[in-house]
């Protein structure tokens, strides 16, 4: 199918512009570069960024880590990260109202943060989502929680690679993979043990084996074999995205309930375009269902209203 293929070029076009920005540098003289091994290793490039860039990022980062509250005693606070990795403008948008929908439901406002790639182009004022963002914000939430009795919840939205992992890609500036090994590599790095990750992206099941343990919760939006859809960089959002956060989440329901909402959507309107299933996966640990109850008992009584075009239109 063409659109599938078009996904997929991008992600290979992504993997490509990985190896050539660094051809030519030491660490591709001393060895083969291979680009899943990069992945595994949390390996990206960068280039033509101005010294001034690199300040405004320091202080946009530094602003943003700053403003995180603290965690309060006795209370299980749910701090978010939501990151777009793509500069392709739909992934901003969705990262962007994600982070909005999931602190109003588990009450994280001031424990959130935003990145997205290509930030400086849509005037978002939200640092960059780059792999080193992210592994400087779960860092940065980690050292605000108590592991013990808080919970992270990590929304990542790109393209996405059976293989690699997420693709991380700003137009010709940079790019680079995070795959499941770098990921679990940072969670269990800053030792948080109670989280929610939800994957918007191809093939982003391959996570699920190395990212469980009794207290995660995860939710993909598709299988390691399949793609997902709707990652037009003109959409609002995924159908992953519309159908669990601009949907699901924003409605006074249990999580069950939502999940069960959000998969059905996604059927729906994968059978109306007659594309091939991306099974939706999800996993819940089986110790996660008591923070989860905890949280879920706060979120608010009325639903928010729906933000941006829908991913598709049957109409």
């Amino acid at each position: 199918m063409a659109y599938k293929n078009a996904k997929l070029r991008l992600v290979q076009t992504g993997a490509m512009a990985l190896s050539l920005l660094v051809t030519g540098s030491a660490f591709s003289q001393q060895q083969n570069f291979n680009t899943v091994e990069a992945a595994k290793n949390g390996w990206f490039a960068e280039q033509k960024r101005s010294a001034s860039w690199y300040l405004a990022q320091h202080q946009k980062l530094s602003s943003a880590m700053h403003a995180l509250q603290p965690q309060r005693p006795g209370v299980v606070d749910a701090y978010v990260v939501s990151i777009g990795l793509d500069s392709d403008p739909v992934f901003a948008r969705e990262s962007a109202e994600a982070a909005k929908i999931l602190a109003r439901r588990y009450g994280a406002a001031g424990r959130t943060l935003y990145f997205a790639a290509g930030a400086d182009d849509k005037a978002t004022g939200a640092p960059q989502g780059s792999p080193s963002n992210l592994a400087t914000a779960l860092a940065a939430v980690a050292s605000k929680m108590d592991k013990k009795e808080d919970v992270l919840i990590l929304f990542a939205t790109s393209h996405g690679d059976p293989v690699s992992g997420l693709a991380y890609r700003d137009g010709d500036y940079a790019a680079g993979m995070i795959a499941p090994q770098r990921l679990a590599d940072l969670l269990d790095g800053v030792g948080v043990q109670r989280r929610m990750i939800l994957l918007s992206a191809c093939y982003s099941g391959i996570f699920i084996p190395l990212l469980t343990n009794e207290q995660t919760v995860i939710v993909t939006a598709a299988s390691s074999q399949r793609p997902s859809f709707g990652c037009t960089p003109g959409n609002d959002w995924t159908f992953f995205g519309d159908a669990l956060m601009n949907n699901a989440l924003r409605k006074p329901q249990k999580f069950d309930a939502a999940i069960a909402e959000a998969t059905r959507l996604i059927a729906q309107w994968e059978s109306a375009l007659e594309l091939k299933p991306s099974r939706p996966q999800v996993f819940v640990g089986a110790n996660a269902q008591i923070w989860l109850d905890m949280l879920e008992n706060k979120m608010p009584a009325t639903a928010s209203a729906k933000v941006g075009r829908p991913a598709i239109s049957t109409d």
